[in-house]
């Protein structure tokens, strides 16, 4: 008789410790019963995931209108690195819209499905297991499973309590952190830098940028910049605040006497600037280093594009008139959208980090307002996490600050690049979650 044997104990322990129930499980859930007011009324609105859905129309009447695929979008085309139509659109495009101080071309580009590929990629070809990728906090919230999961990496993350993460003064936190981390033991080789940042919706100064290069300079590590939102950035019309600072690409910045240029690397892709996560497509740009171009290709099979979306997506780029109005119009329609969420928050009293000019999100503090409304349940319980039972009980979802590094508890993402009327009811349900509080205390527990 074949022996009764736990089905989980026959695999491997990283297999085993990821089978345990984690937060994203939720996540999956949740988009598996996606709110709609005629269809399915009693799913999850999701402000929660970074997707934006303010341009679909227009994507989605490019992509029927101009589809035509040919017969080589059937085969492995040009190889795993994506084929050479669709890298030549994107040094072409990228090269106007990054404005590289080295020309960019197609040999400079390996396209991956999805940037989530490329940042493992890095991760894979940057380090040795046991060695380490460093970030600031807060972080981008799948930054520690791209990098760390399978290449089997650790993660130095790095706290600024009440400096600005995004400011020159974090640089030399940043330097303590790499000197911590080697009197540990922990070799950190790479420096994960977003740009504009997830959460926090901000650009870098070009100046701290390149002070960020200099210190990669310095311990010898690789910089990889995740530029995904380089091309959303708006205009913010509620904040008056001093830093709506534009965008500059780490390939713009003259790296003679800064930096090895072959420790600096580039990563974009389609789903946030076009709004089309679901079609998988990202690229990892290193213009001064062919050794990793050549050591990617063992893998880049693991993480080739499909040929369709290889095809739409080139057919997208080389389309200038249809690029460069969607670019502007999608931008109008996030900053009025975000006008839309904080006229909201500003009318019910509640806190937010003012100065975004990039991205879809808001940076929110609901535990300090759900505090007000239930002053009795201070200290009870974990703050975060009742406010989460509280938002999942009105049936949405939004990201915690717990998933991004939050310093300050209470702290959730509110993405806010939905239509009006879906985002109206998010917020409206957020209200509501915030006044009547968490129903099921008795057997909430994560």
């Amino acid at each position: 008789m074949p022996q009764q044997t736990d089905p989980k104990a026959l695999l491997s322990t990283r297999a085993q410790n990821e089978a345990a129930p984690k937060l994203n499980t939720l996540l999956w859930k949740i988009l598996s019963d996606q709110w709609h007011p005629q269809d399915n009324s009693g799913g999850y609105v999701s402000i929660g995931v970074a997707e934006n859905r303010l341009m679909h129309s227009e994507l989605e009447q490019h992509i029927t209108r101009n589809i035509n695929v040919k017969d080589c979008a059937f085969t492995y085309g040009d190889g795993p690195k994506g084929s050479h139509r669709l890298r030549a659109a994107l040094a072409r495009f990228l090269g106007v819209h990054f404005k590289p101080r080295i020309p960019l071309e197609s040999k400079h580009i390996i396209v991956t499905n999805g940037v989530t590929s490329a940042i493992e990629h890095m991760s894979w070809a940057c380090t040795n297991p046991g060695d380490a990728f460093i970030i600031g906090q807060p972080y981008y919230g799948a930054f520690p499973g791209d990098i760390c999961l399978r290449p089997e990496v650790e993660l130095v993350t790095v706290k600024f309590g009440d400096i600005d993460p995004m400011s020159i003064e974090a640089v030399k936190d940043y330097e303590k952190g790499i000197l911590d981390a080697r009197k540990r033991g922990i070799k950190v080789k790479g420096m994960m830098l977003c740009n504009p940042h997830n959460p926090l919706g901000r650009c870098y100064d070009r100046e701290v940028l390149i002070e960020y290069l200099k210190l990669c300079e310095k311990y010898q590590l690789h910089l990889v910049s995740d530029e995904i939102y380089g091309l959303t950035v708006w205009i913010n019309k509620e904040d008056h605040y001093p830093l709506q600072r534009p965008f500059n690409s780490i390939m713009s910045i003259n790296l003679e006497g800064l930096i090895n240029p072959s420790l600096v690397h580039v990563l974009w892709g389609t789903s946030k600037d076009f709004g089309a996560n679901g079609l998988r497509l990202g690229c990892l740009i290193s213009q001064s280093n062919p050794a990793l171009h050549e050591a990617l290709t063992s893998v880049a099979l693991m993480s080739s594009v499909s040929s369709i979306a290889d095809h739409v997506v080139a057919n997208l780029l080389e389309d200038d008139g249809f690029a460069n109005n969607y670019i502007a119009t999608n931008q109008q329609r996030l900053s009025q959208s975000y006008s839309h969420v904080i006229d909201f928050l500003r009318g019910h009293d509640l806190e937010y980090t003012p100065g975004s000019n990039a991205g879809f999100f808001v940076w929110v503090n609901l535990g300090a307002a759900y505090l007000q409304k239930h002053p009795d349940r201070r200290g009870k319980r974990d703050l975060t996490e009742e406010v989460m039972d509280a938002l999942l009980e009105q049936k949405l979802y939004l990201a915690s600050g717990i998933l991004f590094g939050s310093e300050t508890p209470g702290i959730f993402r509110i993405v806010f690049s939905h239509p009006s009327d879906y985002i109206g009811e998010a917020l409206e349900r957020m209200w509501r979650a915030i006044e009547v509080g968490c129903a099921g205390l008795e057997k909430a527990k994560l």
